[in-house]
């Protein structure tokens, strides 16, 4: 009998606290944050780290919240704290422009994400090859990908992937999918395309890190996590958990798990306003499929109309919005303010 050694499966867990997480901290991490998160997690052996605006390049704004610094201030301190990291940023064509992320490589980037919404990957082609050219590593997220079926998902991948994409994510913004659904997906990808399949989790129904494990089951080899899950809505799947669960079912992911550990609780923890839990409105948002970054504006319009978060994400995801579309927040809480206030006719004899 001939003995066989079986190569061990790798992932590549791809960090995104200073990216996605800025979300929890309304953007606030100051370049020093920035500089000791992205630190420890060089140190712990992560190979790509996320940083800059939570919705990405250019996104400083009135409409999605201003920052504490500028995005090249925030890659410029990553990339002065890391040794062998890769630093990488969000471009989000309507929001980000080519100018920025020139700036952004100016500051010393690596690799870019560009992230297009599902059904529409043709919007990435111009960033994508400008990016290439450049000499990026570029990685694509398909926004809210439980919106299209695999089949469907993989088109728009393929598309991506003619652009010269390296990785292709699917994303799941709503973190409205569970894991069959996640797997299907990434195995459609896997099918369809040569560049490597990519997942990135939101943890609305509690199943993050079940979907990313059975993603990479499926044919994944890029994991995007945060540490202590911080990211929109109700986070991302956890780094440090990702690391441990992934040691734990066999995999290899080239970082040290207690390295991660340390900087999430004696970094990342005292920074945190509150804990990242699954409450109501995440819960909600998952369950009706809204993209995770409508949380804080969907509270803030429950509060200012005195109608239930409940009742606009139902509203909100009846309707199919998509990122982009945040006006339409107000304009849903308004109606239904409207309709609570609405007197009933009272019937004639």
């Amino acid at each position: 009998m001939t003995n066989r050694t079986m190569t061990p499966r790798s992932v590549t867990l791809v960090d995104t606290t200073l990216r996605d997480g800025m979300s929890s901290v309304s953007h606030q991490f100051t370049t020093s944050d920035v500089a000791a998160i992205a630190a420890g997690l060089d140190r712990a052996g992560v190979s790509t780290i996320e940083v800059a605006h939570g919705i990405g390049l250019g996104a400083s704004s009135i409409q999605y919240g201003f920052a504490a610094a500028t995005d090249p201030d925030y890659v410029r301190a990553a990339v002065d704290a890391v040794d062998t990291a890769s630093i990488a940023a969000l471009y989000v064509p309507g929001i980000a422009t080519l100018a920025e992320l020139q700036g952004a490589i100016d500051a010393g980037i690596s690799t870019v994400r560009v992230a297009v919404h599902c059904t529409e990957a043709d919007c990435g082609q111009q960033p994508v090859e400008w990016a290439k050219s450049k000499g990026l590593t570029v990685m694509c997220f398909l926004m809210m990908s439980h919106k299209l079926e695999p089949e469907r998902l993989a088109e728009q991948a393929v598309k991506l992937d003619s652009y010269g994409a390296d990785v292709v994510y699917v994303v799941d913004s709503a973190g409205a999918m569970v894991p069959d659904q996640a797997g299907a997906r990434v195995a459609a990808l896997r099918a369809a395309i040569g560049a490597d399949i990519g997942f990135h989790a939101h943890n609305n129904l509690g199943v993050g890190i079940a979907n990313a494990l059975t993603a990479a089951e499926n044919g994944a080899t890029y994991i995007d996590g945060s540490l202590r899950g911080l990211g929109a809505s109700a986070g991302n799947a956890q780094t440090e958990v990702l690391a441990a669960a992934f040691e734990r079912a066999g995999w290899q992911t080239g970082v040290d798990l207690f390295g991660l550990i340390d900087t999430a609780e004696n970094v990342v923890a005292p920074l945190m306003k509150e804990p990242q839990i699954v409450d109501e409105t995440a819960l909600v948002l998952g369950y009706a499929g809204v993209y995770s970054t409508f949380f804080h504006p969907t509270k803030r319009a429950a509060k200012k109309f005195g109608v239930p978060t409940r009742d606009i994400l139902l509203e909100l995801g009846r309707r199919g919005v998509i990122g982009g579309q945040e006006d339409m927040i107000i304009d849903v809480a308004s109606e239904l303010a409207g309709r609570a206030y609405e007197t009933p006719e009272v019937a004639t004899v």
